[in-house]
């Protein structure tokens, strides 16, 4: 099976590399198989020119092909928390891991008899060569029991190795992620690792007192206050951009939605961008798509209806009308996710959007969606009235969009998608997009961000008057060679030193998506002119960034958390020490220790007291018992005539 699905994907590859797409739709029915026996979603798609094909699930290059992580919602249409499902079962795992543990721990731990027994050679069953004692709880000793609790063991083991390979992968775009986040949360990560060391010095400290040679409390120690010291020296070399004086920090980022406002409604909708602007928004952003729109009159069959003719189309001449594209607001290729396409056309689902008419999207319902499938983790419950107005949303087009903001006086940026192969706007696009710019909406040039970087030069001599935005770093000297006033960068490129440098040159940075209210604050101490947000809303309230304090502030905690920790530490310390010093003291003549066994350290013996504190006792039988809380020592005084019970 697996051989005929990689056949399938082979002749995928044969037919991409020679640019027979014709080939690739009979191939594209002949891949069902394949894709059934890999797990994957129907759906596929073809780039430019045909040479790379992609699959949702699988990405395929020149005879390539690579695991495609991003399982998110715009992948499978509704929200799959793996990481909640990776970390339940991690926490299943390791109960079970520790319960085994566990149960180890009682089958080797000493355990005493009660104490009606008398007889002292009956009292402990010694296990020969190990220096542990038998419990007397039933031990697991059938063949398939030890064989369970061994597949058990390596299973817990295979599926850690596969967790970690797939957080490796999975969260590789959120490696950066985490490093950014430490600029922000270092101080106060800082702080957690001291607590955690004051708590560490308890054990160690015990640990450490009780060993009888110096080496084995120089390992001991040793690695531990290596550890303590280079957390207490460690901020020396922290750096953190809302680390800052007073009066050094930049103006608060502007806020540009992201679609609009996904949070609060479908994305790229009217209501979207109005709830944008409802929050203050400073920008909208979206992604442009450019649809055809039929017009012709087609003769049919009485029995059925296919549009309402618009023009007259001559029979004889079998010439069709100019096709006459309409750019729209679209981010997914298809309009499954988007839209109802699944009920009004339940046959074209797979269809890229820019094949439908415009009638055709005219008959969609763009917020239905919104209502059943909420696309984002955590989001709050609508009112009625925006219920009732998410469910009348439809396709929005560019013209309305840029009218919108125009009138609002507010940023726009978009992406601009391509039209595919056989559109008849494939190489007409751009015209077409600067046709609606200019001459329907008539938006205030300086409002918009042009990004598209293909025809920049085109675009700068026909339309002057737009700020040209860059979608990658370069050197300064390239940008304002192409008088480029603006960077739109994906939040992980995020740098106070290059935000810095650009700025000296007059060009700002724009960071994208920015959600979380401490990237936010990241971007705010790092000069940030601008970010891109799903979450205007949330963002908007901010007064300051979060975790701003000055240099002399942080100094302040800094010293005071490494003078607390040291005195808790070196009182703890003090304290084991003193403990174990002055029980010494009254143990003198006690029996050796053994060191051997599942336990390092058993004080078995019963010590022997002074004279003068020691109890009058029966000198016939003394009650020699052992409760299991006397593991540790056992000071039984006995009289003269009577020596220690040596146990091993």
């Amino acid at each position: 099976m697996v051989s005929r699905a990689q056949g399938c994907l082979d002749r995928v590859l044969e037919g991409s590399r020679q640019g027979n797409l014709k080939s690739l739709q009979r191939i594209q029915a002949q891949s069902l198989f394949s894709r059934r026996v890999l797990g994957l979603p129907y759906a596929m798609t073809l780039d430019q020119g045909g040479n790379k094909m992609r699959e949702n699930g699988f990405k395929l290059h020149y005879g390539k092909f690579r695991l495609d992580t991003r399982y998110n919602y715009g992948n499978l249409g509704f929200w799959f928390l793996w990481s909640l499902v990776i970390l339940i079962v991690a926490a299943v795992l390791f109960t079970y891991i520790s319960l085994l543990l566990k149960a180890l721990k009682y089958r080797f731990a000493p355990v005493f008899p009660p104490s009606s027994s008398r007889a002292i050679g009956q009292e402990f069953t010694l296990t020969p060569g190990i220096g542990v004692y038998i419990s007397p709880l039933p031990a697991l000793t059938s063949v398939w029991k030890c064989q369970v609790l061994k597949i058990g063991t390596f299973l817990v083991l295979v599926f850690s190795i596969s967790s970690l390979f797939a957080l490796s992968i999975l969260w590789r775009d959120h490696r950066k992620t985490v490093r950014l986040s430490f600029q922000v949360t270092a101080p106060y990560l800082h702080i957690g690792a001291i607590a955690i060391m004051v708590l560490l010095a308890w054990p160690v400290a015990l640990h450490a007192v009780r060993a009888d040679k110096k080496v084995t409390q120089v390992i001991i120690v040793g690695p531990y206050l290596a550890i303590l010291l280079f957390l207490f020296l460690i901020p020396l070399g922290m750096y953190s951009p809302c680390i800052r004086e007073m009066g050094t920090l930049g103006p608060k980022p502007a806020l540009i939605g992201h679609r609009g406002a996904p949070m609060l409604a479908p994305e790229n909708t009217e209501m979207s961008f109005l709830k944008t602007i409802e929050h203050g928004g400073d920008g909208l952003e979206t992604d442009v798509t450019i649809r055809r729109k039929f017009c012709m009159s087609i003769t049919v069959h009485s029995d059925s209806v296919l549009r309402k003719p618009q023009k007259r189309f001559d029979v004889n001449k079998k010439k069709f009308q100019p096709y006459d594209g309409v750019p729209f607001l679209m981010h997914d290729d298809t309009l499954r996710r988007t839209t109802n396409i699944q009920e009004v056309y339940p046959n074209d689902t797979g269809k890229a959007a820019s094949f439908f008419s415009w009638d055709a999207l005219q008959k969609l319902n763009a917020g239905t969606w919104f209502l059943k499938n909420k696309p984002f983790v955590g989001m709050g419950s609508l009112s009625k009235a925006d219920q009732n107005q998410a469910m009348n949303q439809s396709i929005y087009t560019l013209s309305s969009f840029l009218r919108l903001a125009d009138s609002h006086n507010k940023l726009v940026i978009f992406d601009l998608y391509r039209p595919p192969e056989k559109h008849p706007y494939r190489n007409l696009w751009i015209r077409k997009i600067l046709d609606v710019i200019l001459k329907e909406s008539k938006i205030k040039r300086h409002l918009v961000l042009w990004l598209h970087n293909g025809v920049r030069p085109f675009v700068q001599s026909v339309a002057p008057g737009f700020q040209h935005t860059m979608g990658r770093k370069a050197p300064i000297e390239d940008l304002l060679k192409h008088n480029i006033v603006k960077l739109n960068l994906v939040y992980t490129d995020m740098s106070s030193e290059d935000i810095r440098k650009y700025a000296e040159a007059n060009i700002t940075t724009n960071f994208y998506v920015v959600n979380e209210p401490w990237l936010y604050s990241l971007a705010w101490c790092s000069g940030a002119h601008s970010v891109t947000t799903n979450a205007v809303h949330l963002l908007k309230d901010l007064s300051q960034p979060l975790f701003l304090m000055t240099p002399q502030q942080y100094n302040i905690m800094w010293i005071l958390t490494d003078l607390t920790s040291a005195f808790l530490i070196s009182l703890i310390f003090a304290l084991h020490w003193w403990r174990e010093k002055n029980f010494s003291c009254c143990t003198q003549d006690s029996n050796p220790v053994v060191e051997s066994g599942t336990y390092n350290k058993f004080k078995t013996g019963i010590a022997q007291c002074k004279e003068k504190s020691c109890p009058q006792e029966e000198p016939e039988r003394p009650d020699l018992t052992l409760l299991p809380g006397d593991v540790t020592t056992t000071a039984q005084c006995r009289t003269a005539s009577h020596k220690p019970l040596d146990v091993f």
